[in-house]
């Protein structure tokens, strides 16, 4: 499926954050914790600015050149500090994850094939920190892109897999006719998640 990945950042240029990023940055904060972030298909940077501006350190991960210029272009010197880009693909052999607080993958992961996808789901979690939060979405089997090359959708099965060992804060179905961010009519079927690791047990 080709991808203009350039039309889609210029659609979400400025959109307000995600939902699922919220969600996790307000959990965490309330325990006192604001601390390292990894962006995984940071886009545009709606995602990324809002981690910044909260004072949190993010790492910004994307597959385009394109989308880290946009980053380093914002002209927030001040935030620019606490920010680092990196170029890479979910499916490099030796694509890695840093020790984190949060991973966010706002849609990004439905679009890292099997099984570069599961190496990738282990390494979110043991890159995070006891405590530490997941928020993204991934596609439902019912999703009109589901079965199309490079694309990766779950069943209901395979969703409560996943989250076996992990504490669901939340988990949202979503499943309407709509459109895309350029306007494209599309059959949705996704998950809002905020998925965190537990603490390991106090000795």
């Amino acid at each position: 499926m080709a991808r203009d990945w350039s039309s889609f950042y210029q659609a979400t240029d400025g959109g307000l954050p995600r939902r699922t990023l919220l969600k996790a940055l307000d959990l965490l904060e309330s325990k006192g914790s604001v601390g390292f972030a990894v962006d995984l298909g940071c886009g545009a940077g709606r995602d990324t600015f809002e981690l910044l501006r909260r004072g949190w350190g993010v790492l910004a991960i994307d597959g385009e050149s394109e989308a880290l210029q946009r980053l380093k272009d914002s002209g927030d010197r001040p935030r620019q500090t606490r920010l680092e880009v990196r170029l890479a693909r979910f499916e490099d052999p030796d694509f890695a994850l840093p020790t984190c607080d949060l991973v966010n993958a706002s849609f990004s992961t439905p679009f890292c094939a099997r099984p570069a996808f599961d190496r990738l789901w282990h390494q979110i979690w043991t890159s995070l920190r006891p405590g530490g939060c997941f928020a993204g979405q991934l596609l439902g089997q019912r999703d009109s892109w589901a079965g199309q090359a490079g694309i990766t959708a779950f069943d209901q099965t395979e969703l409560r897999d996943l989250c076996i060992g992990k504490q669901v804060v939340s988990c949202e179905e979503v499943e309407e006719d709509s459109t895309t961010v350029r306007g494209t009519p599309k059959h949705w079927h996704f998950y809002h998640l905020v998925l965190r690791k537990p603490q390991e047990p106090q000795a």
